[in-house]
């Protein structure tokens, strides 16, 4: 423990003031234990007497408490007058912290809050997006091989890694995605980032400067909506339909546009496919507007109707597009792994971002991870996972037709994990209302309006499903139904 001893007064006077401004500031909270009087002593160069002398002190006052056989340890109930003082300073911190002179980026983020997550409250039945069916996950394979690579660890992976990723993960990436989404690329192409928030970021401080232009989809992600905000950009909003962005309101090609964030594959929250024709329209635009398109292929692997259709990645000759991928909603969240793949001019400034942000993803989990893909035991566990969501997506449907029947309008239910419903003949203004007593049933569901720029005037929700066994989606939307029926029907008209 850290103790200086540089201010006014005797030893015994400075050790007590340093630890009784420990403990006023919280950085000795109540009930920790403090190293004995010997380590403190020796620590500090000082004698035992010395300390044991401070240490009585704040005993006496009621700062500390001894406890025979333990130690001693930070009172559990300070004194009021140390309240009062503690409260004091925590007061003059806050307004030292308000008073600090931010950079742009620094008052963007904190005046707009962006980057603070929603709370997720525990509730029994949580029909949250963007949560895996984590109970099915094989569990076993994965310890195994990461024990595997724990134990033929070497010298090498204990050092500092290249920040593109792993090279054998780099490579099992590529060719995932080439069988898979029809990408073109080389392993050479691939970054391991943590999660496909960090590519959106690392994206977004290459590219866009304050006050450039970027295009959105409305609704859209509010992660991205929120890396693009901090960075200053001007957003453009571009409606989507059952089929996706429309192009033919996209800004003309000569309005400036520098990146034009998209989910063709499912488009995020709304769930529309965008068809080939749309895909080639988007990158003709690019091609002409000097545009970077950021495709955010987050949840792909899902889809339940029809043939999958290829990248937009793929189709591109022109290196206009960023593609980006996560394995947060195929395995587990706290993985933190996601992939990026670059046109091939934007490969080194954008390892050099990730080495200034990180230096690299961990290794032993990207190790583990290439193999968990290069041994068939990814693809084996989404074709289980796949089937799992469809049988739950068939009961989350059935529920909703048979709770609400045709009060209601689904859209993106033919890919992803989640779907969006909206409530033709329930308010808007009854949202909040309607999230907060769904929670007291033990329901947890989020509205869509934060998705759109310009709010819809209908209630509608975004309902995830994968993380739900049958019974409880029908059981959750049981609940949520009473909640619904009860709140519109006391509504003012």
């Amino acid at each position: 423990m850290l103790v200086r001893l540089d201010g006014p007064g005797t030893l015994v006077e400075q050790i007590y003031a340093a630890l009784r401004a420990a403990i006023l500031d919280g950085s000795l909270r109540p009930g920790s234990r403090l190293p004995s009087t010997r380590a403190l002593a020796s620590e500090s160069g000082v004698s035992r007497t010395t300390t044991q002398a401070a240490f009585d002190q704040l005993v006496s006052e009621g700062y500390l408490e001894t406890r025979p056989g333990s130690g001693t340890y930070v009172a559990a109930e300070l004194p009021d007058g140390s309240m009062a003082a503690s409260r004091t300073a925590a007061t003059s911190a806050s307004d030292a912290a308000t008073a600090m002179r931010l950079s742009a980026f620094g008052r963007t983020i904190s005046e707009r809050r962006l980057g603070v997550p929603n709370p997720d409250y525990p509730v029994r039945f949580n029909f949250r997006y963007g949560l895996p069916p984590v109970e099915s996950f094989p569990y076993d394979v994965w310890r195994r091989l990461m024990n595997r690579q724990i134990q033929n660890i070497s010298l090498r992976s204990l050092r500092y890694g290249p920040a593109e990723g792993a090279q054998s993960l780099r490579e099992a990436i590529a060719l995932y995605l080439a069988r898979s989404r029809g990408v073109v690329c080389t392993a050479g192409q691939v970054v391991v980032t943590n999660g496909s928030q960090q590519a959106i970021d690392l994206t977004a401080r290459l590219l866009v400067e304050r006050g450039d232009l970027v295009v959105i989809e409305d609704p859209h992600y509010q992660g991205a909506r929120n890396v693009f905000a901090a960075a200053g950009a001007r957003m453009v909003p571009c409606p989507v339909d059952a089929d996706g962005l429309d192009p033919d309101f996209l800004p003309p090609a000569d309005a400036g546009v520098r990146v034009v964030y998209v989910t063709p594959s499912h488009q995020f929250p709304a769930g529309g496919v965008m068809p080939i024709a749309r895909r080639l329209a988007l990158l003709d635009w690019a091609a002409r507007s000097g545009a970077v398109i950021f495709e955010d292929d987050y949840d792909s692997e899902y889809r339940y109707d029809g043939r999958p259709i290829p990248a937009l990645q793929g189709l591109d000759g022109g290196g206009r597009v960023v593609y980006a991928g996560t394995f947060s909603k195929v395995m587990f969240p706290s993985l933190r792994i996601g992939y990026v793949v670059l046109p091939p001019g934007m490969l080194g400034p954008f390892a050099a971002a990730k080495w200034l942000a990180d230096r690299h993803s961990p290794t032993i989990e990207q190790e583990t991870l290439a193999a968990f893909i290069g041994e068939g035991h990814f693809e084996r566990h989404l074709r289980r996972s796949r089937a799992a969501n469809a049988s739950r997506r068939e009961a989350l449907l059935a529920a909703l037709a048979g709770e609400f029947g045709d009060r209601i309008q689904i859209s993106g239910s033919n890919a992803g994990i989640h779907v969006v419903v909206w409530f033709s003949d329930v308010s808007a203004d009854l949202t909040a209302s309607i999230v907060t007593a769904a929670r007291a049933e033990g329901v947890g569901v989020n509205p869509v309006a934060p998705y759109y720029l310009s709010p819809p005037a209908v209630a509608g929700f975004l309902i995830g499903y994968a993380s739900l066994s049958e019974s409880e989606i029908r059981e959750g939307i049981g609940r949520l139904a009473r909640v619904i029926e009860t709140i519109s029907s006391t509504a003012p008209r």
